[in-house]
């Protein structure tokens, strides 16, 4: 049987990522994509504008959005110049605003996977109604094992979804999916292995969002093993901290805003873009 065959949920676990965002319908996922449309599975990055507190909620809300799209953002950047002819591959798409923005910048086709069926709905109606539908498509895969063709991809991202997955077998399909010199991106979070295993706070992460977040050194090595050379490293923590600290002000707090402040300013948890190109 080919990949596309192959049940996409593989294992238990698998199965219970795919339940969790099959269910989900947060609304700080929700409420900040009816801003303008562009729904996101990420966190914010960039200073707010205090004035939003004595505004209301709605201003808080629009604000939080703003900054989400300013991580999105960020993560195109490093993606480097990609043809109109190309390519790209958003692994791990949530509801898919990340992969409109990229086919609004590069011109180019987009294909978004999730193991979520309702996220892949959602986001294929949402890009119909976006206008974007025939250049922006949405599949049921598992990204360990796409079923896409070899080498068709110009650039791939992951944007905070690396943490549910094994990075060796993850890199080893990216590797194998991109065009050799394609580009790829993450931005994730990871624990500090300097200063030891998961923190208290970390841990209290993994538990929310059933996820099994990485050591910081894990990614270069899984990376090196797989043929990749990453070419640009950003420490974003610094930059994503007034985003928590606004979202922990707003209607739509769920409570893990405080372990993720503390992770970060203790320094156990760090936010990082890893730019790496496949040789």
């Amino acid at each position: 049987m080919t990949s596309v065959d192959l049940p996409v949920t593989r294992t238990a676990y698998q199965r219970s990522i795919a339940d969790y965002w099959n269910a989900e319908k947060d609304p700080v996922n929700l409420r900040l994509g009816d801003v303008d449309g562009l729904y996101h599975h990420h966190y914010g990055l960039g200073d707010y504008d205090p004035a939003v507190l004595a505004a209301g909620d709605e201003a808080i809300i629009a604000e939080m959005h703003r900054l989400e799209s300013a991580q999105a953002d960020v993560l195109l950047d490093h993606l480097g110049p990609i043809p109109a002819g190309g390519r790209l591959l958003d692994a791990g798409c949530g509801r898919g605003g990340s992969s409109v923005m990229a086919h609004r910048r590069f011109g180019c086709q987009v294909d978004g996977i999730s193991i979520s069926q309702q996220q892949v709905e959602f986001a294929n109606t949402q890009a119909q109604n976006l206008g974007v539908g025939d250049s922006v498509r949405y599949h049921l895969r598992n990204m360990l094992d796409t079923g896409f063709e070899t080498g068709a991809f110009a650039g791939i991202w992951n944007n905070e979804s690396t943490m549910y997955v094994d990075l060796h077998e993850l890199f080893a399909e990216h590797a194998r999916q991109l065009a050799p010199g394609g580009r790829y991106v993450t931005i994730t979070g990871c624990y500090n292995d300097v200063t030891g295993g998961r923190s208290r706070a970390v841990s209290q992460i993994d538990q929310h969002y059933i996820c099994n977040i990485h050591a910081r050194g894990d990614y270069f090595k899984a990376l090196g093993d797989n043929g990749f050379v990453p070419i640009s490293v950003v420490d974003l923590t610094a930059a994503t901290i007034p985003y928590w600290e606004l979202r922990e002000k707003s209607s739509v707090a769920t409570g893990i805003e405080g372990p993720f402040l503390t992770a970060y300013r203790e320094g156990s948890f760090h936010y990082l873009l890893i730019a790496a190109d496949r040789i």
